[in-house]
């Protein structure tokens, strides 16, 4: 197999087109055309099924694509281990960070982190968590830094956990149970959450990981909420409870202004985990466990 080839129909794979793998690959799209046909007449078989809109792998081109990303894999690894060994560190380190909260450690911690190691060029992916571990185990990403329960956690893969983070619930300060709220930066008052069962809600969008930790809170509360609006932002969600729009529940780093929201604690304490998640068995360079360091750093300060 060659190597750069391997690249070319990976590539064609991911994007499910030719035109767009072209133009991610840097070379022209009769070129990599060719490449492919080329290597379809070598094995004797079709690599692709072609229609009009797309190109989907072929039952030859799954184990082609298996076999051709395990390569790549061992031969990053191999370079990254020489690299380790000689302590020449170039290359890339592949991130993938959680919306929001995941780019703002990277603008905190790169400055240190380029200090170290010049050479290595970061590759951020901005990803919901839930395509963060799949293109973990598909060696799309070196490592993640992902916001989990223990029901999220897959089991090819290892986490090392950064610190737990409660979920708050969240009304506006005009709301007539903001006065049993504690006073602005004071320890949360617990409260139950069927008492806003007449509320309108703000709430992170449906299938996130946040929702799977707070649906099960409102069928314990015996109510379906009245959903205002649904997002991706955690900002977003405190930024329309600031301006009275309804409550909702976010994670403790989103509980900053506090004179015009309250922010109460809920009986069944619910919480997440933050954690750098990696495929079991990657090889993690130097460089990567340099960074890790950096994170932790920056969340447990």
């Amino acid at each position: 197999m060659d190597l750069r080839q391997i690249e070319y129909i990976v590539k064609i794979a991911d994007e499910g087109s030719i035109t767009k793998a072209a133009a991610q690959l840097y070379i022209s799209q009769s070129g990599l055309n060719q490449q492919l046909l080329k290597l379809e007449k070598e094995l004797g078989v079709p690599l692709f099924h072609r229609s009009k809109y797309e190109l989907r792998p072929t039952q030859a081109g799954q184990i082609y694509l298996t076999y051709g990303r395990r390569i790549l894999e061992e031969k990053r690894e191999a370079y990254a281990r020489i690299h380790d060994l000689a302590k020449n560190n170039t290359g890339s380190l592949r991130l993938g960070l959680t919306p929001e909260r995941g780019t703002t450690m990277l603008l905190h911690i790169y400055a240190d982190f380029h200090a170290q190691f010049p050479d290595i060029t970061i590759e951020p992916e901005e990803i919901h968590e839930k395509k963060q571990l799949t293109m973990l185990m598909q060696d799309y990403l070196d490592i993640g830094f992902v916001t989990l329960t223990d029901q999220d956690k897959l089991p090819g893969m290892e986490f090392v956990h950064i610190k737990t983070e409660p979920v708050l619930l969240v009304i506006p300060r005009t709301h007539p149970l903001a006065a049993r709220a504690a006073t602005p930066y004071g320890p949360y008052t617990e409260i139950d959450l069927s008492l806003f069962a007449k509320d309108p809600f703000i709430l992170m969008f449906k299938g996130s990981t946040l929702r799977g930790v707070i649906d099960p809170l409102f069928e314990n509360a015996g109510f379906l909420p009245h959903i205002l609006f649904e997002t991706a932002s955690n900002r977003t969600l405190y930024t329309m409870v600031k301006k009275s729009m309804g409550c909702t529940l976010i994670p403790e780093t989103y509980a900053l202004e506090q004179e015009s929201i309250a922010y109460f604690s809920l009986p069944q304490k619910p919480a997440w985990e933050l954690a750098i998640a990696y495929r079991k068995g990657h090889y993690l360079s130097e460089p990567a466990k340099a960074f890790i360091r950096l994170a932790k750093s920056y969340w447990t300060a």
